[in-house]
């Protein structure tokens, strides 16, 4: 019986019975995407890219290190490389990817006059992040105990209709990351 509880009471003088006291409800808050989504999507904008008119010949590149989570868009202008991130961009949110979850930094000259744009697909809680969501929840003055957790915030309460109110409060702010509820129990 995790998270639960127990108490004892005596029976007849002799026997004790273990009964459950308050049972505490929780879910956790995660940051989490498919990365085989996220691969397919990226193969997608690179046939894509490939075949369209416009880009045929401005040599439009997207690099994708699975393993060490870095993407790399370049392409030979700034207007090429925009119309490569709307590709990707329109294959990613096709694949069911939020865009939220794709960090990229500026726009970079690159060798040989291209421009290039390098970032990753954030995946987890990180701990500002965690303060800032738990601050967020203890603000609403709901009955209920955050945790911050290494990738997720955890929420636990007492009551399930509390725990419904604090999903709520949580799908209705935007905190710059894709967040999904899980474990509700």
């Amino acid at each position: 019986m995790v998270g639960e509880l127990l108490f004892a009471s005596r029976i007849d003088g002799s026997q004790l019975k273990w009964d459950v006291m308050g049972k505490e409800n929780s879910f956790d808050i995660v940051s989490v995407i498919e990365m085989h989504e996220v691969d397919n999507a990226i193969n997608q904008a690179k046939k894509e890219a490939a075949n369209r008119y416009d880009l045929k010949k401005s040599s439009c590149v997207i690099d994708f290190e699975k393993t060490a989570n870095q993407m790399t868009l370049s392409a030979e202008n700034d207007l090429a490389l925009k119309s490569l991130y709307d590709i990707l961009t329109a294959k990613l949110v096709r694949r069911g990817v939020d865009i939220k979850s794709l960090s990229l930094d500026e726009v970079q000259p690159a060798s040989g006059g291209h421009v290039r744009r390098e970032g990753r697909f954030v995946q987890g809680i990180s701990n500002e992040k965690g303060k800032e969501i738990a601050k967020a929840l203890k603000q609403t003055k709901l009955k209920i105990n955050v945790q911050i957790q290494p990738d997720q915030v955890r929420v636990a309460g007492k009551k399930k209709d509390v725990l419904q109110e604090a999903i709520g409060f949580i799908k209705s702010k935007d905190f710059g990351l894709p967040l999904q509820i899980t474990n509700f129990r």
